[in-house]
């Protein structure tokens, strides 16, 4: 089955906020450079339940993905970036869709923030905040392609 490329500008993607136990999932639109959290897929030391990752693969077919980079406050890498890019990898070779990464530094504090604003501490649940980040890591990409 071809797949036929989009234009920039006019496709879909799923972006993943990646965690050793949980990992965010929000879907994004080029077109509107706005997303959607959507849940979180729960992982054993970051490697996800499949199954669940494929359903939202399944359902919201993206053009490519981006998968949140946890870099250090300076910019270096930590553990968590080598898993995150490892966990990238991994998508990309079961799958076969294009991953982009993208830092996100900073988007747990944010997205905790804009969930309590929004509802308070009931908002805070960990799933809410995983999907908030993933949501924020497309987001921010999305600003670097119009940049």
């Amino acid at each position: 089955m071809a797949t036929i490329k989009k234009p920039i500008g006019e496709r879909t993607v799923i972006g993943f906020d990646f965690g050793k136990k949980y990992i965010g999932v929000a879907v994004g639109q080029e077109i509107t450079g706005t997303a959607t959290p959507l849940g979180s897929v729960k992982a054993k030391d970051g490697i996800p339940q499949w199954d669940a990752l494929e359903k939202y693969l399944k359902e919201w077919l993206p053009d490519y993905i981006v998968v949140g980079l946890p870099l250090n406050m300076d910019g270096s890498e930590q553990q968590l970036t080598k898993d995150a890019r490892k966990f990238g990898n991994r998508v990309f070779g079961r799958f076969g869709i294009n991953v982009e990464f993208n830092d996100e530094r900073l988007t747990t504090a944010s997205a905790k923030e804009n969930l309590f604003a929004s509802g308070g501490y009931r908002n805070l649940k960990k799933d809410n905040v995983d999907a908030e980040s993933a949501r924020l890591i497309i987001e921010s990409y999305f600003e670097q392609l119009y940049d």
